[in-house]
Order: C-alpha cells, then sequence, then structure tokens
C-alpha cells in the first residue's frame, strides 16, 4: 500500500515537473524594435540634393546620388515612399533599389533595415560628419512581366519616388530639396518642375520640397512635341507629347483644338484652377508601359502610338486625359481626409475613393463629351457598357460598393480570376453610377435649375489658384450637396455605398434612357474591342476571350461558368472548325436560329473536352435607348458649357 501511493506520488510529481518545464519552454514574442519617429511639421534643418543620371536607357538603370545633411552623433532613419498618392496603396517598389553605399566624412558607414517595416533604413552618423552622401541605383523593369516598363531607347517616365531615400520625423512638405537630371544627348523634358538651368545633358530645377517632387514625375524622349492649351485664370496649360516615332506627334489642328475646349469646359465647371501651370504628360508608346496616374499640376498619361494619326480608331481612350485633370481639383486639391497622409510612409485610408475616383470618373467623361473629344453617342455607349457591367456584377449580392475602396490594399491591383464576383475597385465606374443617380435627382428636385456642376463650384471652385489642399469628410460631402438642393443625401449615399442587390441605374432612366440589349454592337465598343483585340461575349455565354483564344473573364455563375469554364482556358474549335472569333459569333446567331447546341472543344492545360451551350438568346450587347416620357437629362448632362 505505501510503495503504490509512493509510486503515484512520484508519477504525480514527473508530470507536474514536465508540465513546468513544458511551460517555461513554450515561446514568447520577441520585442518588437522601437517605432520610427513620428513625423512632425517642423522644417528639416537643411536642403536634400538628388542627382539622378538617366543616360543607362540600353539597361534602365537609373543611376543616383543624394546627399542629406544630418547631425553627428545621432541615429537616423531614411525612409523608401512607401504609400504612393494616386495608386491609394503600399506599391513603393523598394526591391528595385540597389547597390545602395552610405558615406559620411569619406567612408563608408553601414546601414541597417529595419526588421518591420522594410521600406526603413537606419544609418548611426559619425560625430564629426555633418552629411549623408548615397549612392544607389533603381533598376526598373527590362520586361513586361517584371513590371510596368518606365525605360525604352525613344522614351522615360521617372517618377521621383523611385529614387529618393528622406529623412524620418518630418512632414515631406517641409523637407526642401534640390534635384537635377542628366538625359541621353538631344532629349527633351516635361515637368511640373521648374527649370533653374540646363547645363549640356544635364537639367537642374529649382528647389522644392520632398512633397512636390514626388508630386511632379517626368517625362523625356528623343521625339517629343509641346502643344499650348492655353490659360485658366492666370495659368498656362501644355499638352506634351513624347512618342515612339516622330510620325506619331503629328496632330492635327482640329484634334489640339478639342484638348483646348478640355481646359476651358473644366474651368466652366469647377469656376477655379488650383495650379501655378498644368503639364499634361503624354506618351503615344506601345512601348513604354500605359498609365494614368494625376498630380497637382501635372498628369502622367499613356495612349496607344496612334492616339493623333488613327484619332477615329481610338476613341475609347479619350477619357483618359479628363479624368487625370480633374483630379487636379477632386484628389489633389480637395482630398479625403483620411487619405491624406504628411510623408509617403503612413497609412493611407481609402474610405472616399467613390468621391475621389468615382466623381472624377463621371467628370471625365462628362469633360470629354461637352470638349468634343467624345461624342454625345460614343459617351453614351460608354455609359451603357458601365451599366450592363455592374447590372451583371453578382459580387453586389455580397460586398458592398463601400467595401471595394479597400481593393488597392488588398488586391494591389492584381488580376482577378473571378473579377465578378470578388469585385476590384468598383468605386470608379459603380461609383460613377451614383454620381449620374445624383445630377439626374438634383436636377429633377430643382425642376432644372441645379445639378452636379453647381457642387462641382461649390465643393472644388473654392480659393481659386490656391494649391494648399483642403481636405474633407463623408458629412462634407452631404453638406455640399444640400446646400445646392435639399434631400436627405447622407442617407442616399448610405444606401448605395452599403447596400446589396440591384445596382445603382436610376440615373440612367432619371436621365431619359433605358439599358437594353441588341444583336449589334455600338461603334464605340466595336472599336473598343478591334484595338484591343478581344472578344466581349459577357451577356450571351458569359466570358470574354482574348487575341489568342484563351479566356480572360468568366461571369460568375452565367453559362460558361456552370460548363466549368475559367479564365485561361483556351478554345480550340466551334463546332468542330478550328476556332476564330467571327465564326463563334456566327455559331451563336445560328443557334438563335436552328435551335441547336453551340459546341465548343476547349482546352486546359494538356487536357481537352468538348462542353456544349444550351443557349439559344443569341448575340447580346448593351444599348441606352431613349426613353421619351421622361425629360434629356442625360443628353443635357453631356452638352457644352457655354460660360
Amino acid at each position: 500500500m505505501f510503495l503504490s501511493t509512493l509510486r503515484h506520488a512520484s508519477i504525480a510529481a514527473l508530470l507536474l515537473l514536465a508540465g513546468t518545464a513544458w511551460a517555461q519552454s513554450a515561446p514568447v514574442p520577441s520585442p518588437m524594435p522601437p517605432e520610427i519617429i513620428a513625423p512632425q511639421d517642423i522644417a528639416y534643418p537643411g536642403t536634400l540634393r538628388l542627382e539622378v543620371d538617366a543616360t543607362d536607357v540600353e539597361r534602365r538603370i537609373y543611376n543616383v546620388r543624394e546627399t542629406i545633411p544630418v547631425r553627428g552623433g545621432t541615429t537616423v532613419t531614411l525612409h523608401y515612399p512607401k504609400w504612393l498618392p494616386g495608386t491609394h496603396s503600399p506599391r513603393g517598389r523598394v526591391d528595385s533599389l540597389a547597390g545602395l553605399i552610405v558615406n559620411a566624412g569619406g567612408a563608408r558607414i553601414p546601414w541597417r533595415r529595419d526588421t518591420v517595416d522594410v521600406h526603413a533604413f537606419h544609418v548611426d552618423v559619425p560625430a564629426n560628419a555633418t552629411a549623408l552622401d548615397l549612392e544607389f541605383q533603381y533598376l526598373t523593369a527590362n520586361d513586361g512581366n517584371e513590371g510596368r516598363i518606365t525605360i525604352t531607347q525613344e522614351m522615360l517616365n521617372l517618377q521621383w519616388e523611385t529614387v529618393l531615400l528622406y529623412p524620418a520625423g518630418y512632414y515631406t512638405r517641409r523637407i526642401p530639396i534640390d534635384v537635377s537630371v542628366k538625359l541621353p544627348t538631344a532629349w527633351k523634358l516635361a515637368a511640373a518642375l521648374e527649370t533653374a538651368s540646363t547645363n549640356g545633358d544635364v537639367t537642374t530645377f529649382k528647389t522644392t520640397t520632398v512633397e512636390d517632387l514626388v508630386d511632379s514625375p517626368m517625362y523625356a524622349g528623343r521625339h517629343f512635341k509641346t502643344f499650348d492649351l492655353g490659360m485658366t485664370g492666370a495659368a498656362p496649360v501644355r499638352l506634351n507629347v513624347m512618342a515612339d516615332k516622330p510620325e506619331s506627334l503629328e496632330a492635327k489642328p482640329e484634334h489640339i483644338e478639342l484638348h483646348k475646349n478640355l481646359v476651358r469646359q473644366a474651368y466652366r465647371l469647377f469656376g477655379s484652377h488650383h495650379y501655378d501651370h498644368y503639364d499634361f504628360l503624354l506618351a503615344t508608346t506601345d512601348r513604354m508601359g500605359g498609365i494614368g496616374l494625376e498630380h497637382h499640376q501635372s498628369s502622367e498619361n499613356g495612349v496607344g502610338p496612334g492616339y493623333f494619326t488613327e484619332w477615329d480608331k481610338n476613341a475609347d481612350g479619350r477619357d483618359l486625359l479628363p479624368h487625370e485633370y480633374a483630379h487636379s481639383w477632386n484628389g489633389k486639391f480637395r482630398r479625403p481626409a483620411d487619405l491624406w497622409t504628411p510623408t509617403f510612409n503612413v497609412p493611407m485610408r481609402d474610405s472616399l475613393l467613390w468621391v475621389y475616383e468615382g466623381q472624377t470618373q463621371y467628370w471625365g467623361y462628362v469633360l470629354a463629351a461637352r470638349s468634343g473629344l467624345l461624342t454625345p453617342e460614343q459617351t453614351m455607349a460608354a455609359f451603357a457598357d458601365i451599366a450592363a457591367t455592374y447590372q451583371h456584377r453578382i459580387g453586389r449580392t455580397w460586398k458592398p460598393l463601400q467595401d471595394t475602396t479597400n481593393d488597392p490594399i488588398t488586391a494591389m491591383r492584381r488580376a482577378l480570376p473571378w473579377r465578378s464576383w470578388q469585385r476590384s475597385e468598383d468605386y470608379y465606374s459603380e461609383g460613377l453610377l451614383v454620381w449620374l443617380d445624383t445630377d439626374t435627382l438634383i436636377r429633377e428636385l430643382s425642376k432644372g435649375k441645379k445639378s452636379l456642376d453647381d457642387f462641382a463650384k461649390t465643393f472644388f471652385g473654392i480659393n481659386d489658384g490656391s494649391r494648399v489642399p483642403v481636405t474633407y469628410t463623408f458629412e462634407d460631402v452631404v453638406a455640399a450637396l444640400n446646400s445646392v438642393q435639399p434631400y436627405d443625401w447622407a442617407a442616399f449615399l448610405r444606401a448605395r455605398l452599403d447596400g446589396l442587390g440591384p445596382a445603382p441605374l436610376d440615373g440612367v432612366s432619371r436621365g431619359g434612357y433605358r439599358l437594353v440589349y441588341k444583336e449589334t454592337q455600338t461603334d464605340f465598343a466595336k472599336g473598343m474591342e478591334t484595338r484591343r483585340k478581344y472578344t466581349d461575349l459577357t451577356y450571351s455565354l458569359g466570358m470574354v476571350i482574348g487575341k489568342d483564344g484563351k479566356l480572360t473573364g468568366v461571369l460568375w455563375d452565367g453559362p460558361a461558368f456552370k460548363l466549368g469554364l475559367t479564365s485561361g482556358t483556351q478554345i480550340v474549335a466551334v463546332n468542330t472548325i478550328a476556332y476564330e472569333a467571327d465564326r463563334l459569333k456566327e455559331a451563336i446567331t445560328a443557334a438563335k436560329k436552328s435551335g441547336a447546341d453551340l459546341e465548343l472543344l476547349v482546352r486546359n492545360g494538356d487536357k481537352f473536352r468538348t462542353v456544349k451551350f444550351d443557349y439559344r438568346d443569341g448575340l447580346r450587347y448593351p444599348h441606352l435607348e431613349r426613353d421619351t416620357s421622361i425629360p434629356d437629362r442625360l443628353g443635357g448632362i453631356l452638352s457644352a458649357r457655354k460660360n
């Protein structure tokens, strides 16, 4: 009995000891490193110096030298820009920074990367040092799968945040910087920065701030031409165009006049300007990557090489410049309060992108129509495509529009396998529909006396000539709408932002039109399909096909989806005959008449199979059809303003 009790006690003691040992060996979190000093609204004690050698266009490398004044005996943290304006996300390519060497007083000193914020570098400054001298390279993409191509043998797009480190602890608007760039011989440049001097191939700009530098990208190229677009207030506006070939620069006078109309119509809409001068930076190219990015006094724009020379074939891209130009007012001057940040390494919050981007998307099309860059018919065709997209955007059953404002951060603008279900930055074009709804409702309630134009002047037209940003909240937007036309705008907007279910198409019907589907495409949609080399069968078979016969999109729960087709599926044959886009369209039309199934031979990887579509409704393409029982408010919205 005693031995048994002793044995049990020993076992209990061993178990207790083992439990104690287990508890002692369990991991605990390692201490986090000290937080990086928060930015303060105080002047930086000194002026940074940045020198960029942009002559290595063969290897697409920027070679950078930078001098940063510092106080000896301190530890300095240098930021590489992470949260980039206009992208609304942490997309700073610190992985492309290479060869970083730091010197002080002629001697090389070590740097160490922050273990939490990998966009931050810590440097212990020697006691007798007064400046850090940096050398590094920014390695731009050599192939499209590495990122956007920004340098070719004919042109480059230098975004200063890619070649810059700046000291932590200060608002970027309080850090002065001197900048110079060396270009290939005979290249010309354009930027919102003001030139101080040019010496051979080196251009030196006037002293600016880190904030304004990042907001003032540069275009440069071998083939370059500048067109004067006139004045708004006392501020000149220029269209700076670079091209792969000199013949792509040949713009007809009537086409330049339409761009001048854009400036006039924007000023009539907003009743103000918020720049000292404005420079459209436009690349007409198929060699450098496309872009559309807003800045306060300029915009980066990329279009095809036939923008001027094949004018009638490029209508679908002509809302780009109006969109980016409108951002000077909406997004750069008036800016969401939670999106504005004091540096490029403080996280942005995107909750109001449905105003920042959604209303700009609306004004982009409206200004394109009012200026003549698009005809009213082309603009209505574009609106029909947008309305049809959201009528079929099944992801609206689970994900509200408001949540799509997080997409730049969660998806980082990557391609998605099921866009119609996942949704992707719908605050742009569904946002457009919300603002069309708003505009037509103001016009209806006021009996045509007021419109969203009045909101634009009230909200964006303040402080004429000022470039100091004015932030806003949801409540500010509601208050401005109520000052134009009293209504429960808060409930109106929240229902469209937070609600699920049918798309907000009331603006189309209140605008005097119906969304209908026909067997023929609009000329606008047909031109876009031809130029971009795809076949859109979204509203018939529920899929979009690329130029090589591969599906680039499949509508969630549509006919193709139900047959197990996905993006990447290759169509090999249509009714046992080799695939061609026109052959597939003809087969869809024939199936409507004959009642027979449509048969496709498809391939996924190394597997082939045959799928049969039980579909007989023919080709379906969206159109806006006039409803004469309602005033043509949409036509009025798209009409040019006389004053």
